[in-house]
């Protein structure tokens, strides 16, 4: 019960001070004063720090965590001892040769972002905005590995038909082709009283289709995710 008391005398203390704070600050015309005003209006404001909180105001130590070693420090010191007392052409050769393999892997994920890009770029303006909203994740990664088997496994002349009833759905799927540099055209097929939309797939005669190493999937992934 008297820790209670406390409690509420110690908060509507609190209370007083903010109003007589308040109550300063359109009267004070100094500006130091007026700092001090609110400096003071924040503090009482503000409550005390636990413990946790202190410490993240401390961290590294002595409050914080222990500070991570240094590559230098998790470096095996016979194995770097043996590179310090190497010969000084040694040692720039080793660093040369990790540097041109560092080099080539850079090129390697460069050449990766052109030919996406490219691939991206393919697709028109109308179909490429759909892919981009599209949700149908899935869907988009089914066409695109029956597109990618048929680009691996089909010769010229051949033929993929694909059954795509949904409008939509088939803007999705004529992305899919350009994007792999692919021509569709969709057909109506009567079946009786019915009539099916074939989407017929092949490979272009004057250019070869391609297989870039970034999936549309994948490269629309990045893209939601803010990494392109």
């Amino acid at each position: 019960m008297v820790a209670g008391e406390n409690i509420k005398s110690r908060k509507t203390e609190i209370e007083k001070k903010i109003e007589f704070l308040e109550s300063l600050s359109g009267k004070v015309s100094n500006r130091r004063s007026r700092r001090w005003v609110n400096d003071r209006l924040l503090m009482e404001l503000v409550p005390p720090l636990d413990a946790d909180e202190i410490r993240g105001l401390f961290a590294p130590p002595p409050w914080g965590d222990d500070v991570p070693l240094s590559p230098f420090c998790m470096t095996n010191v016979g194995e770097w001892d043996k590179f310090r007392n190497i010969d000084m052409d040694k040692q720039d050769s080793i660093i040369a040769s990790l540097e041109d393999s560092c080099g080539e892997r850079r090129s390697h994920l460069d050449a990766d972002k052109v030919a996406v890009l490219t691939a991206w770029h393919r697709v028109d303006c109308r179909t490429r905005d759909a892919l981009r909203r599209s949700f149908l994740s899935e869907l988009i990664n089914s066409y695109e590995e029956r597109v990618r088997s048929f680009i691996k496994g089909s010769q010229d002349g051949d033929v993929l038909v694909l059954q795509v009833q949904d409008p939509f759905h088939r803007l999705l799927l004529h992305g899919v082709c350009e994007f792999y540099n692919l021509c569709s055209t969709t057909i109506t097929q009567l079946e009786g009283s019915n009539s099916l939309k074939m989407t017929r797939i092949c490979k272009k005669k004057v250019s070869a289709a391609e297989l870039p190493n970034i999936t549309l999937s994948n490269f629309l992934k990045m893209a939601k995710e803010g990494f392109w």
